[in-house]
């Protein structure tokens, strides 16, 4: 699942040194540059929305896709500008995450005025990079999880919900995916160092833990006695916390979808009946191409799993059109399946070839028939999330309000089953828990009433 560009801002000005955060990609990069923020006002900076003032600018890169990758070297284009005005040690850019971790030489001969480029699993180290002035180590082949999270901050950035990464890397080599070589191999935290992470945001009246891993559901970290616990046991435990009032994880693989993972959704009331469990394709053919190690009919299974123990279950996924031989049957496939499916919300992409994957030289779908499936497939998409929202109108619904809206009054948040959805009202509902009547539904949102 993408998450758009976002920054994080502060209107603090009595500090010295200011530094600016980009992140690009996924919930796990927003984690991540939550921590590196975390460890720089911890040595003084204060955040800002303002490039031009920062001394600091780090880029948190995502590698997923080539928009992503072409997209920073431009932001890096606009930078030189602001640089070139400054003095050089008055102004230093970083580039960060995924993108950092895989094309590291690349930045640096392609944009000298990167000061610093590290990977994902090491930008615990910045601090100690820049005070010392380390410009011209590149430290993005390690894969140092296990130190990274003994040396990292948890400082809540929110007011209700929170991100926690409980695991890293992958093992299963999807044929498209960079994953297994930016991120390296499975890596799980303990379950103790996990549960003090989230005590310290509820602490901070925090309600939502959104656990996260690039196959979260593949979590094996070890308990206090000193065995191998699975993302069941850890959500029960966190469930434990009085505080804490929703729980969510993603993303998910459907091999790794436990019989006790499911059967927490049946048993856990904390535990949100929204499942976000990426497919690619509809294509079993296709699935064989992408080494998805399951077919359709598995897939298919585990979801009747999952609904014989909560039947309201909200389904989201990830689908990829115009994979490598991806013929007109095997998208006619895929666009069964999913009407077949309903989901309530999915993201779907052209295929692009990333570097370094057993699928980059073997991209062979014209652009425009790549084109073509995206639109019909968003379009039956697009049509499932609207029909799905409609049918909540004239229901009531929870909500936890996150933010104050667009307009005076208004206050957002989400629905049980992660839907947008918003109400006007007098008093500041943020970080409440309400139930809510459903009035009318947009595309994307539910207008309710309380």
């Amino acid at each position: 699942m993408l998450y758009a560009i976002q920054s994080f801002m502060t209107n603090s000005s009595v500090k010295k040194k200011k530094i600016f955060i980009k992140s690009y990609g996924c919930q796990m990069n927003v984690y991540d540059s939550n921590r590196i923020k975390d460890l720089f006002v911890n040595q003084g900076y204060a955040l800002t929305n303002k490039i031009e003032e920062a001394n600091l600018v780090v880029l948190n890169t995502c590698h997923i896709r080539e928009k992503a990758t072409e997209k920073v070297y431009s932001d890096i284009g606009r930078i030189k500008k602001i640089k070139n005005k400054r003095h050089k040690n008055n102004f230093k850019l970083v580039v960060a995450g995924c993108v950092a971790q895989a094309e590291g030489k690349e930045i640096k001969n392609r944009s000298p005025l990167v000061d610093y480029v590290v990977g994902p699993q090491s930008y615990h180290k910045l601090p100690e990079m820049i005070d010392n002035d380390y410009s011209n180590i590149n430290i993005n082949d390690e894969f140092l999880q296990n130190e990274k999270f003994k040396n990292l901050l948890f400082n809540s950035t929110n007011k209700v919900s929170e991100f926690v990464s409980i695991q890293e890397g992958c093992n299963k080599f999807c044929s498209f995916c960079v994953v297994p070589y930016t991120r390296g191999s499975e890596f799980s935290r303990p379950v103790e160092e996990v549960l003090k992470e989230i005590q310290n945001y509820t602490a901070n009246n925090i309600k939502e833990i959104i656990l996260l891993g690039q196959n979260v559901n593949a979590y094996h970290g070890k308990g206090k006695d000193g065995k191998s616990k699975d993302l069941a046991y850890l959500i029960n435990k966190i469930s434990e916390l009085d505080k804490l009032k929703r729980i969510r994880y993603m993303t998910s693989h459907p091999i790794d979808m436990s019989k006790s993972l499911i059967d927490s959704h049946g048993t856990n009331s904390k535990l949100m009946p929204f499942l976000h469990l990426p497919i690619q394709s509809g294509s079993d053919n296709i699935l064989k191409a992408m080494n998805r190690k399951h077919s359709v009919k598995d897939y298919i299974e585990v979801i009747e799993k999952i609904k014989s123990v909560r039947p309201d279950i909200a389904l989201s996924s990830d689908f990829i059109v115009g994979f490598p031989g991806e013929t007109d049957k095997d998208f006619e496939d895929t666009m069964r399946f999913v009407e077949k499916v309903k989901f309530v919300i999915a993201y779907s992409f052209k295929y692009s070839a990333r570097p370094g994957t057993p699928a980059q030289k073997k991209d062979n779908v014209d652009i425009k028939i790549k084109k073509a499936r995206l639109k019909a497939l968003q379009s039956l998409l697009k049509l499932q999330q609207v029909n799905y929202n409609k049918a909540f109108i004239n229901h009531n619904l929870e909500i936890l309000f996150e933010k104050e809206g667009r307009y005076k009054n208004q206050y957002v948040g989400r629905t049980i089953y992660n839907q947008s959805a918003f109400v006007s009202h007098s008093k500041n509902l943020i970080n409440k828990i309400r139930k809510v009547k459903v009035l009318r539904s947009t595309d994307f949102a539910l207008e309710c009433q309380l």
